[in-house]
């Protein structure tokens, strides 16, 4: 996972104009107002909104340290678009060096909607469930784009394994050596490293390595009001995507937005179509690496002495 970083100076109109030309080299563009959006510790993203013909789009701002994270998502955007699949962002151009701004930057098409969690409760029951009909379909549209091998995906596969039993004990590894590191539980990191060497064959029931998201909460799912309700309008943030077990996915999505929702999980399910046999031991064991990695991020980060509580609880209740 990236490392956090400070958040980059704000965005003048005058430097967006400068990023957007090259986007538009037939157009004049025209800012009229710059928004902050929500963004991540990694990059800033700004709403950037002009007179037509451009309009609004989306500029991510990087870091110089982090330009291998901004070439990775232009990758995963472009690669889902080779492949059909909807709802997405465009790419519309990305200049890690800089270009004429002088800072790294992405310019993106503007989807509509805002993130789900801002407004999930304003949802009714029924919209709800078709909210999560549509994430799980989406979920299947990246997991039918095949892999190479098993690895963290930046343009290329990092660190790749042949096979998805090497790929996740390595992780669980490097996951555990972290618990230790930043200060976690001894006694917890016992318990998680004997649980998982005792179930660790179940790795190497997945078949194939698929793309995978890897981080479809309700933060990264967009959804507007239309004359038949709420519905999702489009998918964001690519900075998780790695070549993985499907499972490993839906792992992530159940524990940091289904949790005990047995709605939201059937409708998810309904979705995304049928689930291997052996589906609730594979995500059970999923869902407790992805804690150990959230435990991890924000032990990292700092500062998050009540949500380190809350995940260590979570691990041991996915223990009992």
């Amino acid at each position: 996972m990236p490392q956090p970083q400070l958040e980059a100076a704000k965005l003048t109109p005058g430097e967006a104009a400068a990023m957007l030309r090259p986007a538009f080299p037939d157009a004049h563009v025209s800012v009229s107002e710059v928004v902050t959006r929500v963004g991540g510790e990694n990059n800033t993203v700004y709403e950037v909104r002009c007179a037509e013909p451009v309009g609004g789009v989306i500029v991510k701002v990087y870091p110089e340290m982090l330009h291998w994270l901004q070439k990775k998502e232009a990758h995963v955007w472009r690669l889902l678009a080779r492949h059909g699949v909807e709802a997405v962002p465009t790419v519309l151009y990305s200049a890690p060096d800089g270009g004429p701004s002088g800072r790294g930057h992405t310019v993106m098409s503007l989807l509509e909607g805002q993130p789900l969690a801002e407004v999930v409760n304003d949802l009714t029951p029924t919209e709800l469930r078709g909210a999560y009909r549509r994430i799980g379909a989406f979920l299947a549209t990246f997991h039918a784009i095949d892999q190479d091998a098993y690895g963290y995906l930046i343009t290329e596969l990092h660190d790749p394994e042949p096979d998805n039993g090497s790929y996740m004990r390595r992780e669980y590894a490097q996951r555990l050596d972290e618990f230790a590191e930043r200060g976690g539980d001894p006694v917890l990191h016992r318990r998680l490293r004997d649980h998982v060497a005792a179930r660790a064959e179940l790795f190497d029931h997945c078949e194939a390595p698929k793309l995978c998201h890897n981080d479809l909460h309700e933060g990264n799912v967009l959804v507007a009001r239309g004359p038949d309700g709420w519905q999702v309008t489009g998918f964001v943030d690519a900075e998780n995507v790695t070549a993985a077990d499907p499972l490993l996915d839906l792992a992530r999505t159940h524990y940091t937005a289904v949790g005990d929702d047995t709605a939201k999980w059937d409708a998810l399910v309904e979705g995304y179509g049928p689930l291997p046999a052996d589906w609730t031991e594979r995500l059970a064991l999923y869902r407790l690496y992805q804690a150990l990695v959230l435990w991890d991020w924000f032990a990292l980060i700092g500062g998050y002495g009540e949500r380190l509580e809350s995940i260590a609880e979570d691990l041991e209740r996915m223990l009992a």
